[in-house]
C-alpha cells in the first residue's frame, strides 16, 4: 500500500503535453505508483486526452490543448496545462492509496552463447566468471518489465543479479537480431526487431514480441514478470520454426 501523491511532481512539456514525476531512480514502489496512475486515467479520462506513456518513474501525457480549453465549465479561465494539472492532482486526491494490480509470469526460452550470444563470453569474462555461470545466474531471477520503449516492444528489465551487471558496448552494433537477449547496465531486454544497439547480446529466444497484426501487438507490457528458461540451438530451431504469435 502507498500514496499516490507522494513525492509526485507534474510538470509542462510543450504546450501539449505534461510530465508526472512520481519518484527517482528504479524501484518496484515507483513502477506500481506509475501503474496505479495509469490505471487511473485509463478509467477516468479527461475530455481532450490523447495518451499516456509510462517510464521507469515519470509519465508523460499528451492531451489536445483547445479540446482541454473548451472542456473548462467553470466560470474562472485557466490555461490547458493548469487544467490538466488540476484534473490529474483530482484523481490522485481521490484513490489515496494505489491498488496493486496482478502481474502475470511469462517464460521466455533462450540459446544462450555461440552464434546467438556472441558477448557471452565477455560477460563471463568481465566477471571472472565461467559462462554456465552467467547462464545460470541471469535465467535464475524473475525480472520485472517496467516500460516498453526504443523500438516496439522492446522490454527493459529490472531485477538483475549485480553480478553479472555489465556496461553497454563501446562500439554499438549495427544490426542486432530480434529475440536477442542482452545486458546493459543493471537491465536485461530483448531486441524486437533488427535494430543497431549497444547491449551485450548473450542469448536469443525464438519467441516474438512483437506483431503488428495482432491486438496487442506487443508480447510484454508494464507489469509482466518475466523468467528466462534455458534452451538448447536445436530446441530454438523447432520453436522458431513453429511460434509465429502468442494466442
Amino acid at each position: 500500500m502507498f500514496d499516490l501523491k507522494e513525492n509526485v511532481q507534474i510538470r509542462p512539456l510543450g504546450d501539449s503535453a505534461l510530465v508526472i514525476q512520481v519518484g527517482e531512480g528504479i524501484n518496484e514502489i515507483i513502477h506500481k505508483k506509475v501503474k496505479s496512475i495509469l490505471s487511473l486515467l485509463e478509467k477516468y479520462p479527461f475530455q481532450g486526452f490523447i495518451e499516456a506513456v509510462p517510464a521507469y518513474n515519470n509519465i508523460t501525457i499528451y492531451y489536445n490543448p483547445i479540446d482541454v480549453y473548451f472542456s473548462n465549465t467553470e466560470k474562472n479561465i485557466k490555461m490547458p496545462y493548469e487544467q490538466v494539472k488540476t484534473k490529474i492532482l483530482s484523481l490522485m486526491n481521490e484513490s489515496h492509496i494505489g491498488e496493486t494490480t496482478k502481474e502475470s509470469v511469462i517464460n521466455i526460452p533462450v540459446v544462450y552463447g555461440g552464434e546467438m550470444g556472441p558477448d557471452l563470453e565477455f560477460v563471463a569474462s568481465y566477471h571472472d566468471l565461467t559462462p554456465s555461470e552467467v547462464i545460470q545466474i541471469h535465467s535464475s531471477m524473475e525480472y520485472l518489465v517496467y516500460m516498453i520503449g526504443f523500438a516496439p516492444g522492446f522490454p527493459f528489465m529490472g531485477g538483475m543479479n549485480k553480478q553479472i551487471a555489465t556496461p553497454r558496448k563501446k562500439n554499438p552494433s549495427l544490426a542486432i537480431a530480434p529475440g536477442s537477449v542482452g545486458i546493459a547496465g543493471n537491465q536485461t531486454g530483448i531486441y524486437p526487431l533488427e535494430t543497431p544497439g549497444g547491449w551485450q547480446i548473450i542469448g536469443r529466444s525464438p519467441f516474438c514480441l512483437f506483431l503488428p497484426e495482432q491486438s496487442p501487438p506487443t508480447l510484454l507490457q508494464p507489469g509482466d514478470r518475466i523468467r528466462f528458461t534455458p534452451i538448447s540451438l536445436k530446441q530454438y530451431k523447432i520453436m522458431d520454426g513453429e511460434i509465429k504469435s502468442w494466442e
